[in-house]
């Protein structure tokens, strides 16, 4: 079996196939980095269709390495270039303080039932000792865990 596998006729497709399989394991879950080896697999395949005796020599397994590297560098460089440029943006407890924001439902300094608006999020809001009511402009001066306190602007 391995022989007939290995033979200048079905090698070739089997590795194109291969890398046409990871090629669309990439694209049905993309991040999951699929694409380099598929493109590796794809040219090795596509070099073996063509230069299938050279590639049991020494010289020939050099190529292949070297044109496998080449297929995963430029795979690297259009996936960068594919990728968004900036990372997701996060907001945590730390990232908060300071953040601006519109009351949503009054908020008291004894309770946590408040509702402050930020950036589209709705966070739960205590204030600093007076009542705020909905529709205020606050700032956020503290945070604990999901609950934050806040000021009027």
């Amino acid at each position: 079996m391995l022989e007939v596998i290995l033979s200048p006729q079905i090698l070739p497709w089997v590795l194109i196939a291969a890398g046409i399989i990871f090629l669309l394991i990439e694209a049905v879950s993309p991040g999951f980095f699929m694409a380099v080896p598929g493109t590796a697999l794809v040219v090795l395949g596509v070099l073996a269709f063509f230069a299938y005796d050279l590639m049991l020599t020494p010289f020939g397994v050099i190529a292949a390495v070297v044109g496998a590297a080449a297929a995963a560098a430029v795979t690297i460089l259009v996936y960068r270039k594919a990728s968004p440029d900036k990372k997701p943006e996060t907001i945590s407890k730390d990232t908060i303080v300071g953040k601006r924001g519109r009351v949503t439902t009054e908020v008291t300094a004894d309770s946590i039932s408040g509702k402050v608006e930020i950036d589209g999020a709705l966070w739960s809001a205590r204030s600093t000792g007076k009542i705020i009511p909905a529709g205020t402009d606050v700032v956020v001066v503290a945070s604990q865990g999901v609950h934050i306190t806040v000021e009027e602007i």
